[in-house]
């Protein structure tokens, strides 16, 4: 079964990567996350969850880019997973005009605020650096629609837990989508947080 009802942009992406066909985890989540649900989704390594998280960021921005505030963040546990996962949006996102940009603890806090400041689409960043640009007011959330969390398991270290939980206290309306491999009492807890009505996806 093929997949539905995408942006043309992707759809055409995906088919010069030769990507056909949804894995079982893709077949379940995408809709749920395309309804606009906060949503857990758990599935194992080679489910396709990072696959599912950048189409899902652009199917929502409608891979095009507008005003200079974030409409999407995505966090991640640290700079090596920021770069990788930039690097994998970069693979989508080269032949539309959406503006993906990294950040991370080792990066100036006052180099990533003036880089955002000049427009972004996509925000990739550190929990810990997330905060520190909210607490500078180096971001504004006034158009954030989607607010993922990329392999969720770190959240287990309460520095990083802290900070989401201060980071989402400030934003008011957005989705949010946490991807892990499995439900840990941590990320449980988010539920009475920030995740409420939450729908849970497992593969």
């Amino acid at each position: 079964m093929p997949f539905k009802k995408l942006h043309p942009y992707i759809q055409e992406k995906f088919e010069s990567l030769e990507i056909t066909t949804p894995t079982p985890f893709q077949r379940k989540s995408i809709p749920i996350i395309k309804s606009g649900s906060n949503a857990y989704c758990l599935a194992p390594t080679g489910s396709g969850k990072t696959t599912t998280l950048i189409m899902t960021t652009l199917q929502k921005l409608k891979c095009e880019a507008v005003g200079t505030a974030p409409r999407a963040v995505v966090l991640v546990e640290n700079k090596e997973k920021a770069l990788q996962l930039h690097e994998a949006f970069l693979a989508y996102t080269k032949h539309t005009s959406l503006r993906v940009y990294v950040g991370y603890e080792e990066l100036h806090i006052d180099i990533q605020k003036s880089e955002i400041f000049e427009g972004v689409d996509i925000l990739i960043s550190t929990p810990k650096s997330m905060n520190q640009l909210f607490l500078m007011n180096g971001v504004s959330t006034s158009q954030l629609k989607l607010f993922s969390i990329d392999d969720a398991e770190f959240l287990v270290q309460k520095s990083a837990y802290a900070a989401v939980i201060s980071i989402t206290q400030s934003i008011k309306k957005c989705q949010y989508v946490l991807y892990s491999e499995k439900m840990n009492p941590m990320i449980e807890r988010f539920e009475s947080h920030f995740m409420e009505y939450s729908k849970k996806v497992k593969a």
